[in-house]
């Protein structure tokens, strides 16, 4: 196809075109025709929602190939959490069993507080996870990193806001 003929296609073009291809190579990847097929779906609805232009076949795999790696480790990324929030459960025998709900609304928020820290510089995220769910002291955790307690303080603050924004993001979900 030349240049100027492939940069009009439209995604529905592109979908029947390259549908199959990135379904298998997702199913290569996760070996579960389900999660292949969702994950697919996915992939063209970004292409849905942001409309782009391509020079060639090829760049259009590449982009869809580039976008479905991104979408595999998200998946396996949110099944982490969920097996450690599974995990942490079945520790507590005196825990109740949340309904599906709830369910799923603590493990959106965890998977947000993952995504919050991943976004974090490194030491702030660290400070986060050794004060609050390490439960050192901030002069333990200046020690620790090598730096002064005010330091840590900062890091805190920094870390607490984007928990409130996350926070904030969830209560936005809840009302629309």
């Amino acid at each position: 196809m030349s240049t100027s003929h492939y940069e009009s296609v439209t995604v529905e073009t592109i979908y029947a075109q390259h549908h199959g291809w990135l379904r298998n190579l997702l199913l290569r990847r996760l070996g579960n025709d389900s999660d292949a097929a969702d994950l697919a779906h996915d992939a063209f609805l970004r292409l849905l929602l942001k409309p782009r232009k391509f020079d060639s076949s090829e760049g259009t795999r590449a982009y869809l190939s580039h976008v479905a790696r991104g979408l595999c480790v998200d998946l396996w990324r949110r099944r982490s959490i969920e097996q450690a929030w599974l995990d942490a459960q079945a520790a507590d025998p005196e825990a109740l069993v949340p309904s599906a709900e709830e369910h799923y609304r603590v493990l959106d928020a965890l998977c947000r507080i993952d995504a919050m820290l991943a976004q974090l510089e490194e030491p702030i995220a660290q400070t986060f996870v050794l004060s609050l769910l390490e439960g050192y002291s901030y002069r333990e955790i200046a020690t620790k990193l090598n730096c002064s307690e005010r330091t840590i303080k900062r890091y805190m603050a920094k870390a607490m806001l984007q928990c409130l924004l996350v926070q904030s993001e969830l209560n936005d979900d809840t009302f629309s």
